[in-house]
């Protein structure tokens, strides 16, 4: 796995986080609340199998991938890449209040403790 973090130069000084081996071990990307612009998932070694990554608003300590309800699933099919773009209202983004973990699994909903047989990598655009 191979996690990298970079600052945008922007009026909103965002930040990319990358993980190139998403899986099953939730990545803590912020530990403490966060605005979410848009994830991107790039599914595109599996392809044979969806992959399932799960966001959730709290620390990475603090979840326990198959049993903490997350809070946003996306949905990558079989082989695809899929960007997801977040809004509330008219403004972009949306709040994470607590922090921002995530994680990758076979599994959609709750349960699901199974890492995708390949690489996912997931990059998130946050602030």
């Amino acid at each position: 796995m191979a996690i990298s973090t970079v600052n945008i130069s922007s009026p909103a000084i965002e930040i990319l986080f990358t993980d190139t081996a998403l899986g099953n071990v939730a990545d803590g990307i912020k530990s403490s609340s966060t605005k979410l612009y848009s994830v991107t998932v790039d599914n595109s070694a599996n392809g044979g199998a969806a992959t399932y990554v799960k966001l959730y608003n709290l620390a990475s300590g603090s979840v326990t991938v198959g049993t903490t309800v997350p809070d946003d699933v996306i949905l990558a099919p079989a082989g695809a890449i899929v960007n997801r773009t977040y809004w509330t209202s008219a403004a972009p983004g949306v709040t994470f209040g607590t922090a921002l973990s995530m994680a990758a699994v076979t599994t959609g909903g709750t349960a699901g403790v199974t890492s995708p047989a390949s690489a996912v990598v997931c990059t998130v655009n946050y602030v």
